[in-house]
């Protein structure tokens, strides 16, 4: 599939979703300062960026996608909650792991948060531990094994 098919997908996607309330609830003071406040801080600032992508023309191997889209199915029908916030989620995920190349995971410090910055590339503490996983979604994220560092 063409990159620029796909975000215009993404786009339909999330189109009707009521992005104002979770953009309300990350800037809430009554939400605790934890990951979950966190991940709806990045999940919004990607929403924010799919928006306003100029997308460089590529191909994304076909097979890659139809695993990636099997995984998310499985991962949703195990944790999703409704068929709004699942195809939100849905959306998000493409985008991240095969347009934007970014984490799954919100980054941060490298003392705080599992997924974090160095030198140009993200880092995952948890991948080691998860990528083996059946249906596993760290082999489409980004982010690298904690520990490698290739330079």
């Amino acid at each position: 599939m063409n990159s620029k098919i796909l975000l215009k997908k993404i786009k339909k996607d999330l189109e009707d979703y009521p992005i104002e309330y979770l953009k309300k609830k990350a800037q809430d003071s009554r939400y605790p300062d934890n990951i979950y406040k966190h991940l709806t801080i990045y999940n919004t600032k990607i929403y924010d960026e799919i928006f306003t992508k100029e997308c460089e023309d590529f191909n994304i191997n076909d097979t890659l996608l139809k695993n990636l889209e099997k995984d998310l199915d499985n991962y949703l029908e195990i944790n999703g909650t409704d068929d709004k916030d699942n195809k939100f989620t849905k959306a998000l995920c493409l985008y991240l792991a095969l347009i934007g190349k970014k984490p799954l995971h919100p980054v941060g410090d490298k003392k705080t948060y599992n997924v974090y910055l160095l030198n140009s590339n993200y880092y995952c503490k948890d991948r080691v531990k998860y990528i083996k996983d059946k249906n596993s979604l760290c082999k489409y994220c980004s982010a690298k094994k904690e520990g490698y560092f290739p330079f």
